[in-house]
């Protein structure tokens, strides 16, 4: 290159940049508006994503709340069922004279007071002689052989067994014939 070719060259070099940094002032204003907007959609975001986790902390505590007040409200509940139970129990505790026909009238009272709460519960009983055997609903503990009996039938019950709804509470103890 001769020496002329390379002034030439600084020349233009020294244009350039003075032509290709020089913006209109539109132009500026645009790009700092366009700017100015996606900056304030990325608060509007931030804030709005904020609010959401904020709700959530919110309902994730107010339901460990109500879950827990809804278990002490059952409790409560259940146990108010018993308490004339355990008022009839402590009657009859208290008596220091009584015939064996009174106390067992009075087991019997507490017998039927037990049988009202558990229904109120919703509570069933399972296991009853001569009912067909059911593996979900009963425990066999024995087998024995009567011809008055048909096959896979309750022939005894040993303990009776509970349930709530669809909800086995514990299987019945029984035997089984045939």
């Amino acid at each position: 290159m001769s020496k002329k070719d390379t002034v030439q060259k600084q020349e233009l070099e020294k244009e350039e940049p003075a032509n290709t940094c020089e913006k209109e002032p539109s132009q500026e204003n645009d790009l700092q508006a366009k700017l100015d907007e996606a900056l304030k959609k990325q608060e509007e975001t931030k804030d709005q994503f904020l609010r959401t986790l904020a709700e959530y902390d919110n309902y994730r505590k107010r339901t460990e709340r109500e879950k827990a007040a809804t278990y002490d409200n059952a409790v409560k509940d259940t146990v108010g069922q018993f308490l004339n139970i355990v008022d009839t129990l402590e009657m009859a505790l208290a008596q220091k004279d009584c015939k064996p026909e009174d106390l067992r009238k009075g087991v019997e009272m507490i017998g039927k007071n037990l049988q009202e709460v558990l229904e109120k519960l919703d509570v069933c009983a399972v296991g009853e002689v001569g009912e067909p055997f059911d593996p979900q609903l009963h425990q066999a503990v024995s087998h024995v052989e009567d011809p008055a009996l048909s096959e896979n039938v309750i022939s005894a019950v040993y303990r009776k067994g509970y349930r709530v709804g669809d909800k086995m509470i514990r299987p019945a103890t029984v035997v089984v014939a045939n």
